[in-house]
């Protein structure tokens, strides 16, 4: 009897432990939602998008305030197209930024908006003309390399 009531115990915390990894997996991956199903939705043209991917949030001032609906190639102005939804109770005016942030060191990367001064807001459809790429890691290493590289070379 006693050795049913161990096995009883140990299944229980085996279950817990799963429920556990399960609920920490689904925060790490970014399934913790924002209804934004109600939003409206805005357009973004950005030269390089680092590793933004769809589903990623849009923040301001550290609230999240929509998500990323699509992130794709445009073919007319050669550079990555973004579309946002952003809810209903969040207003932007039409002169706010973009930028592509990253979140830690190597974490997830998001999209931070800048609020302008513009009296007109943003509404569905919009397209934001104020974009800040991402900063990639390997070009940032690669011009202080080549900086250092450049130093030397010259005898100082």
């Amino acid at each position: 009897m006693e050795r049913k009531t161990v096995d009883l115990w140990v299944g229980i915390f085996v279950a817990a432990g799963f429920i556990g990894l399960l609920v920490l997996a689904l925060k790490v991956g970014n399934a913790s939602t924002v209804k934004v199903s109600d939003g409206y939705t805005i357009t973004a043209d950005f030269d390089n998008i680092g590793g933004l991917r769809a589903r990623a949030p849009v923040r301001s001032a550290g609230v999240v305030v929509g998500r990323v609906e699509y992130v794709g190639f445009s073919n007319e102005t050669l550079r990555a197209k973004v579309i946002m939804r952003i809810d209903n109770r969040y207003e932007f005016p039409k002169d706010s930024s973009l930028s592509i942030l990253t979140s830690g060191l190597l974490g997830d990367q998001f999209i931070g908006i800048d609020g302008g001064a513009d009296t007109e807001l943003l509404e569905d459809g919009d397209q934001v003309r104020l974009t800040q790429s991402a900063i990639v890691l390997e070009k940032v290493i690669g011009q202080f390399l080549y900086g250092k590289a450049v130093d030397g070379g010259s005898g100082n």
